[in-house]
């Protein structure tokens, strides 16, 4: 059995050392270095090769990459790496490691074509200048075989290691047992379908009932199928701190020795020295990391679940960064629990490594429904006129020109603007090259002066840097849409917000989702099908199933306030109603419930009425803004045998991924359909999602609201045992349109209860 890896990968593991260094340096976008590479080919002669897929074996270890160019004229292999600035700060190490990858291209070349030596170039462009340097070297076949072996050679024992850790994770997941005597109902109908789909190649979306144990429903089958299917990774994504451990909890569950466990964090709650910048002249902890890696890299491998604290300790017993660690470990574990954003992110850390590693991989995507409104946020980008403004005055001499530029052409924007909030179907040109142009001078003054950015600079920086790269894929994907703020000094132009809202992330995901062997997407709230389908760009052959619920209808009493509207004309008529209802629901079972309210303003509106009439119930509520020790005391007040009502906001932090089961929580009331709100932000997306799949008003208002009742409806019905009652209030959860979007378990009582 052969060990693959890439050239890049190679390098990396053999050729890296000395300090980490992310001191903050300008460099080029993707689509920058993609266009030097076109540039630099272009002017190269005719016979000009590009792009040449090698491949070399050394013992068990096949390595295997593209070369960037080749002239055979001049019998010159060419790494072209694109850059900004003065090379001479160029670190030693970089230099070293493109060197190294120079010289496996090189040997990989002469074997293929039978060369006895070889003309190395590295290339490096100046995007801004459009300026190459060559740094040549003439190099034997014999030697650069030497280099190739001595690198391999140095890999040849982690690889020999892996293959070994391979084949026993193989075998141990060949035999892996489910961990408890029997499925619970519906929860084998899941790992059945997720079983298949991975040994098919298909995608599938899952809406299976809380409290039937999707996780170990996903993971089990996922990991039985890894072996029969040759997957290199597993990926579990989650939305929330809750779903990540609930995975790991699991993975611990299964007790699998031989399978390596990775838990990804983001790196402001893994960093020791949040006070120190990333550099061996500041952080100890980067001082040398490349050096301490190997060492720490070794001990993480016989660990079997490199959780947030054992990655911890592992790097401080090395003296190296924890964060960085597990960057690096995720080259090596069979399964990653992380984030959404480390896949499905632009940048995202999983999704780039499978591409340049080749790898089979499997996704687990839990909660799903979350996933459309997250990776919108991901592929938007805004910027705020007041933060420009500020910098001018603390800016640098040399950048305040640019900055103030930037400036004019936003105020000639806001001049033409005739409503406060408007939508453009172009972007506006002149703008976005004052953009670029302050892009331009700040790399150039980091050119100059490397640590002379401030932080509220180097923010907008940023800003700018991800608005322009949005820009670049503007589409029907997306609204250009500016808002104008109110006026900042009188008679002067006021300031606006604008921003690239992304409303359909489908045609970024979709290449994530095709990177995947199978991906499972699974959550409570799932449907309809196409909602999901169509917004999250699943292939066509993507595979649906409504997993059968475990509850029986007894279980649950739903009840529907037909003659109570909750639409915002009506509120003020109905908070007597509602504060009638809570009351005598109260009264009939004591016990704890939870409230959920369209709105903190429409909370307080009920609450007031409620307490007037009903001081002897016991309330608490819910808060804007609510810190983590505030949130843990109101869920506290939900123990086995309390009495009181819980107020909180739908959609909010206690509208899912709690559990409150049994007597912990007996009901809940829901008044509101949950719809967004109709602002003109909305609307325009309404629009849009009218004319793309004809289907405004329910993709933009329908679907999503409807999702969050669903959700905190699901928090009442935990376990099989659990008794409990939901009352809906608002007279449209009548119509039979909104009940078809309701769980088919649910037996809804055909009579309003008091109110």
């Amino acid at each position: 059995m052969n060990y693959r890896i890439a050239v890049r990968a190679l390098c990396e593991f053999t050729a890296k050392q000395g300090d980490l260094d992310l001191r903050f340096t300008p460099s080029p976008t993707a689509q920058e270095g993609i266009a030097g590479h076109v540039l630099i080919a272009s002017r190269r002669g005719d016979g000009y090769e590009k792009e040449i897929p090698l491949t070399g074996q050394y013992l068990d270890l096949q390595v295997c990459g593209r070369a960037d160019g080749y002239d055979p004229t001049r019998n010159r292999l060419e790494e072209i790496k694109t850059h900004r600035g003065d090379l001479t700060r160029q670190p030693t190490n970089h230099r070293h490691l493109h060197w190294a990858q120079a010289k496996l291209y090189g040997w990989l070349l002469c074997q293929t074509r039978k060369l006895a030596e070889i003309e190395l170039a590295l290339v490096y462009f100046d995007i801004v200048a459009q300026r190459e340097t060559l740094l040549v070297e003439t190099h034997t076949a014999e030697d650069l075989r030497r280099f190739f072996e001595t690198c391999c050679q140095a890999f040849l024992a982690w690889a020999e290691q892996e293959l070994q850790h391979r084949t026993e994770r193989d075998q141990a997941l060949a035999t892996l047992r489910f961990p408890y005597g029997e499925f619970r109902q519906g929860q084998h109908q899941l790992a059945e379908a997720v079983y298949k789909a991975a040994c098919t190649g298909t995608h599938l979306l899952v809406q299976a009932p809380t409290g039937i144990g999707k996780t170990l429903a996903t993971l089990f089958p996922q990991l039985k199928a890894m072996p029969g299917q040759r997957l290199d990774k597993l990926f579990f994504l989650a939305a929330k701190t809750s779903g990540r451990q609930l995975a790991l909890d699991t993975l611990y569950l299964l007790d699998c020795p031989a399978l390596r466990v990775l838990e990804l964090v983001a790196r402001d709650k893994a960093c020791e020295y949040p006070d120190k910048a990333c550099h061996g002249d500041s952080c100890p902890l980067a001082l040398g990391f490349y050096d301490h890696l190997p060492g720490a890299r070794e001990q993480a491998a016989r660990h079997n679940l490199l959780n947030q604290m054992a990655l911890r300790d592992i790097a401080l017993a090395h003296r190296i960064c924890p964060y960085y660690l597990s960057q690096e470990m995720a080259r090596w574990a069979d399964v990653t629990v992380g984030d959404y954003n480390y896949y499905f992110d632009q940048n995202g850390l999983l999704h780039g490594l499978t591409q340049a590693n080749q790898w089979r991989i499997g996704v687990l995507v839990d909660e799903a429904h979350n996933l459309l409104e997250r990776a919108r946020g991901m592929y938007s980008a805004g910027l705020d006129q007041r933060h420009f403004a500020e910098i001018r005055h603390t800016a640098p001499e040399p950048l305040k020109q640019s900055l103030a530029r930037i400036q004019r052409q936003w105020n000639a924007l806001n001049r033409e603007q005739k409503t406060l909030y408007q939508v453009d179907a172009e972007l506006p040109d002149t703008l976005l090259l004052a953009l670029q142009q302050a892009i331009a001078a700040i790399n150039q003054y980091l050119n100059e002066h490397p640590l002379g950015l401030g932080a509220d600079l180097q923010g907008r920086y940023f800003d700018a840097l991800q608005f322009g790269r949005m820009a670049e894929s503007f589409g029907p994907h997306s609204l250009f849409d500016r808002t104008l703020l109110s006026e900042h000094k009188s008679g002067r132009t006021p300031r606006s917000l604008l921003c690239l809202r992304n409303v359909l992330p489908a045609p970024f995901l979709a290449p994530r989702f095709t990177s995947a062997r199978s991906c499972v997407l699974f959550s409570a709230t799932l449907k309809p099908w196409n909602f999901y389908r169509d917004t999250l760009g699943l292939p066509p052959n993507t595979i649906h199933l409504e997993v059968d619920s475990p509850f029986q209808a007894d279980q649950l009493a739903v009840h529907i306030a037909r003659r109570i509207s909750t639409r915002y004309p009506d509120r003020a008529a109905s908070l007597q109603p509602i504060a009638q209802l809570m009351a005598a629901q109260y009264h009939e079972r004591p016990g704890n419930y939870l409230a959920f309210f369209s709105s903190f303003e429409y909370l307080q509106q009920v609450l007031a009425v409620f307490t007037e009439r009903s001081p002897e119930i016991a309330y608490w509520t819910q808060t804007r803004a609510m810190q983590e020790n505030d949130r843990t005391d109101f869920l506290a007040r939900f123990v086995a045998g309390g009495q009181g009502i819980g107020f909180a906001v739908l959609g909010g932090a206690f509208a899912e991924g709690i559990d409150l089961p049994g007597e912990r929580l007996i009901g809940a009331f829901i008044a509101t359909l949950g719809l967004p709100q109709i602002n003109p932000v909305n609307e325009e997306m309404r629009q849009r999602m009218q004319k793309i799949f004809s289907a405004g008003y329910d993709y933009t208002y329908l679907y999503p609201g409807l999702q969050k009742v669903i959700q905190a409806a699901g928090r009442v019905i935990r376990t099989q045992q659990d008794r409990g009652v939901i009352h809906l209030i608002d007279d449209r959860f009548a119509q039979a349109r909104i009940r078809q979007l309701l769980p088919a378990w649910w037996r809804i009582d055909k009579h309003d209860k008091p109110g």
